[in-house]
C-alpha cells in the first residue's frame, strides 16, 4: 500500500491545500506530519502569542483530521530528521512540502532535499496567492516597485481553490507526541483563537458584513473595520488564493481595496524571496546612523510601553501588548513615531513588534518596517507622519484612545489627541506623560540626520 508523507508548516488548514490533495492523489495512505523544530526557537521565532495561536491551529487541524478518519502526527525534533523517520517507518514514496519564503525556510528545504533526494515532492507556496518569482520585470529577479507589481499579480492567472477532502486515511499505528497546549507563558490576555475553523467563521461573516465598506473604513482606527486575518494568514489556516477569489467574487470597491492588501502582502513575500537579506539589512541604505538602545533607551522603553505622550502612538502599542495585534494604521504610526521622529533603528521595533505580533511575518514585518523607515521599497523615504494629525484623521471622536488610553476617557475635542492643551486642573489630575520629543524637534533631526548621510 502506498504511502506519502505531508509535511506541514505555514499552512495549517485541509481546505485549498495542493501538497494534501496531491499526497492524497498519490498514495493510499497519507501522514499529515507537524515538527516543532527547536530551530524556530533558536532563530527567535517562537513567540508566546504566536506559539498559543499555533496550538490551536494543531488541534483544529487535528480535528478537522479525525473528521475524516486521519490525525495529525507530532514530531519535535529536527524537521529533516524527523521526516526522514517517517519515511522508514511508513516505508513511504514521497514527502510533499509546500516551499517557503524566509532563509529558514530555504535552510530547511535545503536539509530536506539532502536527506531525502528525489522523495522530497516541494510545491509553490501556499502562503502566497501568486507564488514568489511567478511575475518578472525584464531584466531582475523582482519587482522593487508595488504599482506594477500589482498590475501584473492582477493579471496572473490563479488556479481554483480546492475544498477539503472527504477523506485522509493514516497508517495504522505510526506514533504522535501530544498536541502542543494553549496555555503559554507571556501570552497577550486579548490573543483572539485560531484554526481554520475560526478563520473560516471570520471569512464567512466578513465577506457577507465587512468586505464592501472595507475601502472607506480600513483606516478607522475605532471602528476596527480590517479583516483580522493577517494571523489565519501567517499560519495557513485561511488560503490567500481563496480570500483573492471570494473577494473577486463579490466585487465592488471595497473587495477590489481588500485584494490590492492581499496584493501587497505578496509583494513582501516576492521582495523577500529574492533579497534575503532584506530581513535584517536595509533593502536601500540611505547611509542612517540611527540612535539605538545605548543612547535612547528611554525613549525606546517609552514607546514599547505606550508612554511616549501621544496618544494615538501610545493607544496602539497597549493595543499591541494586550491583544498580540495592532490596527494596520496604528502599525504605520507607531513605525513613523520610533524610525523618524525619535530617529531609533527600525530593527529595535521590528524586534519588539516579532515579540508581539501573532502575525508576525518576517516578509511583511521587516519590509513595512523598512518601507516606513525609508530604506524599503518606499518611493518617498522622507515622509513622516504626523501622529496628531493621523489621530484627529483616523480617530476623530478618540473613540480609540479611550479604549486604549484610560488617563485620557475625560478628555474632551482636540485634548483628546492634544492634552498638553487642557487647562491647568485638568492636566494636573491627568496621569499621562508629557511628550518625549516636540514634533518639530524631532522632524528637524531625522531631516538633518538623513541630509547629512
Amino acid at each position: 500500500m502506498a504511502v506519502s508523507v505531508v509535511l506541514f508548516t505555514s499552512d495549517l488548514r485541509l481546505h485549498d491545500h495542493p501538497p494534501l490533495r496531491a499526497a492524497l492523489r498519490s498514495a493510499d495512505e497519507v501522514v499529515p506530519l507537524f515538527v516543532p523544530d527547536p530551530g524556530i526557537r533558536e532563530a527567535g521565532f517562537d513567540a508566546p502569542n504566536r506559539r498559543a495561536f499555533l496550538a490551536d491551529c494543531l488541534a483544529d487541524l487535528d480535528a478537522g483530521l479525525r473528521e475524516r478518519g486521519g490525525r495529525l502526527i507530532v514530531r519535535s525534533g529536527r524537521t529533516a530528521e524527523e521526516a526522514v523517520r517517517v519515511v522508514r517507518e511508513t516505508g513511504a514514496d514521497e514527502v510533499h512540502l509546500a516551499a517557503g519564503v524566509s532563509r529558514w525556510a530555504v535552510r530547511r528545504e535545503e536539509e530536506l532535499r539532502r536527506e531525502l533526494c528525489d522523495r522530497l515532492v516541494v510545491h509553490d507556496s501556499v502562503i502566497t496567492a501568486v507564488a514568489p518569482g511567478a511575475v518578472l520585470p525584464a531584466g531582475s529577479d523582482h519587482y522593487a516597485v508595488f504599482t506594477p507589481y500589482f498590475r501584473r499579480w492582477s493579471q496572473h492567472p490563479l488556479r481554483e481553490p480546492h475544498g477539503a477532502p472527504r477523506r485522509i486515511p493514516v497508517p495504522a499505528g505510526v506514533a504522535s507526541e501530544p498536541l502542543p497546549s494553549r496555555q503559554v507563558a507571556g501570552t497577550a490576555p486579548g490573543l483572539a483563537p485560531g484554526g481554520e475553523s475560526e478563520g473560516r467563521r471570520r471569512l464567512a461573516a466578513w465577506t457577507r458584513r465587512g468586505i464592501d465598506a472595507y475601502e472607506d473604513r480600513h483606516d478607522d482606527l475605532p471602528g476596527d473595520a480590517t479583516s483580522r486575518f493577517s494571523p489565519h494568514l501567517h499560519f495557513g489556516s485561511l488560503s490567500p488564493v481563496e480570500l483573492v477569489h471570494r473577494a473577486r467574487a463579490r466585487g465592488g470597491s471595497g473587495a477590489e481595496a481588500f485584494v490590492r492588501q492581499l496584493c501587497w502582502r505578496d509583494f513582501h513575500h516576492q521582495v523577500l524571496a529574492a533579497r534575503p537579506a532584506a530581513a535584517s539589512d536595509d533593502y536601500r541604505d540611505r547611509h542612517d546612523h540611527w540612535r539605538s538602545g545605548h543612547d535612547a533607551a528611554e525613549e525606546i522603553a517609552a514607546w514599547k510601553e505606550g508612554r511616549t505622550g501621544y496618544p494615538v502612538v501610545d493607544a496602539a502599542m497597549r493595543q499591541l501588548l494586550h491583544e498580540g495585534w495592532m490596527h494596520n494604521r496604528g502599525r504605520l504610526l507607531t513605525a513613523s513615531f520610533l524610525a523618524k521622529t525619535l530617529y531609533v533603528d527600525w530593527r529595535v521595533g521590528a524586534r519588539h513588534f516579532l515579540a508581539h505580533l501573532v502575525d508576525g511575518d518576517i516578509a511583511n514585518n521587516q519590509l513595512n518596517w523598512q518601507w516606513v523607515a525609508g530604506t524599503g521599497t518606499d518611493t518617498r523615504p522622507n515622509r513622516v507622519l504626523n501622529p496628531v494629525a493621523q489621530g484627529r484623521r483616523f480617530d476623530p471622536d478618540g473613540a480609540y484612545v479611550r479604549r486604549w488610553v484610560p488617563e485620557l476617557a475625560g478628555a474632551e475635542g482636540r485634548a483628546v489627541h492634544e492634552p498638553w492643551l487642557m487647562a491647568g486642573p485638568d492636566r494636573a489630575r491627568c496621569d499621562y506623560p508629557e511628550p518625549l520629543v516636540e514634533l518639530s524637534e524631532g522632524l528637524a533631526r531625522f531631516r538633518h540626520a538623513r541630509e547629512r548621510g
